[in-house]
């Protein structure tokens, strides 16, 4: 008897376990095909944002790059002057490269993200450094891993009238 309770209970946790770990896709329905062979209005391509890569609210004018070796995508927000500071960095660059080429920030700010709150997360974009340049603009690093410093450049947001402060 006491092994059929055993049985019964092992069952119920299993079924329990499982119920708890299946992942709930919230995808809409497929929309309905339009007779025209124009498409919609609706689907004109924009620019997705890259992977933890925000910048200002608002902002679709960013294009999604990946850097040379292919592993780390981000953003680029405006386009740098052809012999301005900015144009001669790429996404993917560690925040010493850049300052060795670029020079240091006029002002900086550091935060941590969402992604740190989460449980049992254990991978990169835990926090952000930003860095801001008088009439450049503002970039981004990202860490890769939790413990890390954000050394890795993810966003470039090109502004020629940035002040190179903060907006605390």
């Amino acid at each position: 008897m006491p092994r059929n309770y055993l049985l019964i209970s092992g069952a119920c946790l299993l079924f329990l376990f499982g119920c708890a770990t299946r992942q709930k896709t919230e995808t809409p329905p497929p929309a309905a095909a339009s007779s025209s062979s124009q498409p919609a209005p609706s689907a004109k391509a924009e620019p997705a944002p890259a992977a933890g890569a925000k910048a200002e609210p608002g902002r679709t004018d960013g294009r999604k790059v990946k850097s040379k070796d292919g592993k780390i995508s981000g953003e680029i927000f405006g386009t740098p002057a052809a012999k301005s500071k900015f144009a001669q960095l790429e996404i993917g660059m560690s925040r010493g490269r850049v300052e060795k080429l670029i020079g240091v920030p006029d002002d900086s700010q550091t935060h941590i993200t969402g992604r740190s709150f989460q449980p049992f997360y254990f991978g990169g974009d835990t926090q952000r450094y930003q860095a801001f340049y008088m009439g450049e603009g503002q970039l981004t690093f990202s860490n890769s891993s939790m413990r890390a410093a954000p050394e890795t450049l993810i966003i470039i947001t090109v502004d020629r009238k940035a002040t190179g402060l903060s907006r605390r």
